[in-house]
C-alpha cells in the first residue's frame, strides 16, 4: 500500500543509510526527506532509483518559521492528493555545536531548536494527519546517560534545567566552550527522549511514537562544527572502534533505524530502542514533571 514517510538527516551517516534500507524493503513508500536549500533535489534524485518515490521539502531545522512552513506544505500536498497517507515521521537530524552560544533567528539556543524543537514542530502540525497505523521514530544518544559506559567519557552528561534556561543560549557555565556545546548536546537528548514519553500519552490511538538510539556511530557528520582535531580524529581514527562492542557502523546504524521505522523492531509506543530491541534509557529520563514542564515549553516555543 503506498504511503509516505517524512524524514529529516537523510543527507549523510546514519540518515542516508535508513533512507536507502527503508526504500529497498519497502517498495510502497513514498520518502519525503526534508532537507536545506537546493540540496534536497540532490538528495532525492540519488535516493529515487530504481523505482523508487522520492520527493523533498526545502526547510532550515535552525529557523522554526521555515520548520512551520515546510510542515504546513506537507500538509498542504496531503490534502491535495499529491501524496499519499501518512504513516511515518522520522526526526534523525541532529546538531552538535563547539559552544552553547549559537542562536538561531528566533532567539533560541541552535541544539535545542533543531534536536528538539523541530521534531516537535513537524510532530504537532502534522498530528491530524497522520493514518494509522502510523510510527514516529526520533533519534536519540547513549549520550543521554551521562556515564562512562555509554558514551567513553567523550561527553558529558546532560544537566538539566529549566526549558526556558536550555532553551537559550549560554544555558551552561563556560558557555563558550566546547564542554557546553557537548552537554548541550546530551541534555537536548534527554529532553527528546522526554517528548517521546510525552507524544505517548498525548498523541491519538495508532500513532506510536519511539526514541532510537544507535550508540556511538563515529565517521558522521555529527562533529562538523567541532575543532580540526576533534573532526579528524571522527573522520579517521575512530571509525577503528566499530570493529569493537564500542562502537557501530554507519550502515548497521542505518539499517537498525529503518529496522525501527518500518516496524520490523517492535517497539510499544513511548519506548526506547537501544540499538537493536526495546531496553530502558537512563532512570533520570523517567520524569513526569520533567516532560509535562518540557511538554508546556515546546508549546509555548513554537506556537505561530
Amino acid at each position: 500500500m503506498q504511503h509516505t514517510i517524512v524524514m529529516t538527516g537523510a543527507s549523510r551517516g546514519i540518515g542516508r543509510a535508513a533512507a536507502t534500507h527503508i526504500l529497498r524493503r519497502s517498495p510502497g513508500v513514498h520518502l519525503l526527506v526534508v532537507a536545506r536549500g537546493s540540496s534536497g533535489a540532490q538528495l532525492a534524485a540519488e535516493l529515487a532509483t530504481s523505482g523508487h518515490t522520492v520527493s523533498h521539502i526545502a526547510a532550515d531545522l535552525g529557523s522554526l518559521d521555515s520548520v512551520r512552513s515546510a510542515a504546513t506544505e506537507i500538509r498542504d500536498r496531503l490534502d491535495r492528493g499529491d501524496l499519499p497517507p501518512l504513516r511515518g515521521f522520522v526526526g534523525n537530524a541532529g546538531i552538535q555545536y563547539a559552544n552553547a552560544l549559537t542562536g538561531t533567528p528566533d532567539g533560541f539556543e541552535s541544539t535545542f531548536t533543531v534536536n528538539v524543537l523541530a521534531n516537535h514542530v513537524f510532530v504537532r502540525l502534522l498530528q491530524d494527519r497522520f493514518a494509522a497505523p502510523a510510527r514516529i521514530v526520533i533519534t536519540a544518544s547513549d549520550t543521554h546517560f551521562g556515564d562512562f559506559r555509554h558514551n567513553l567519557g567523550m561527553v558529558p552528561g546532560p544537566a538539566w534545567k529549566s526549558p526556558d534556561v536550555l532553551a537559550r543560549t549560554g544555558a551552561f557555565p563556560e558557555p563558550d566552550t566546547v564542554a557546553a556545546g557537548r552537554t548541550a548536546y546530551s541534555t537536548s537528548k534527554l529532553a527528546a527522549i522526554y517528548l517521546v514519553h510525552e507524544y505517548a500519552r498525548r498523541l491519538p490511538a495508532g500513532i506510536d511514537a519511539v526514541a532510537y538510539n544507535p550508540g556511538f556511530v563515529p565517521g558522521t557528520a555529527l562533529a562538523r562544527n567541532a575543532d580540526p582535531v576533534s573532526r579528524f580524529a571522527m573522520r579517521r581514527i575512530l571509525p577503528v572502534l566499530t570493529l569493537t562492542p564500542f562502537a557501530t557502523g554507519r550502515n548497521t546504524a542505518g539499517r537498525r533505524l529503518a529496522d525501527v521505522v518500518l516496524g520490523t523492531t517492535r517497539a510499544p509506543t513511548g519506548s526506547y530502542v537501544g540499538r537493536t530491541r526495546v531496553a530502558r534509557s537512563s532512570e533520570e529520563s523517567y520524569d513526569p514533571r520533567r516532560e509535562g514542564e518540557l511538554w508546556d515549553a515546546a508549546e509555548r516555543f513554537t506556537a505561530a
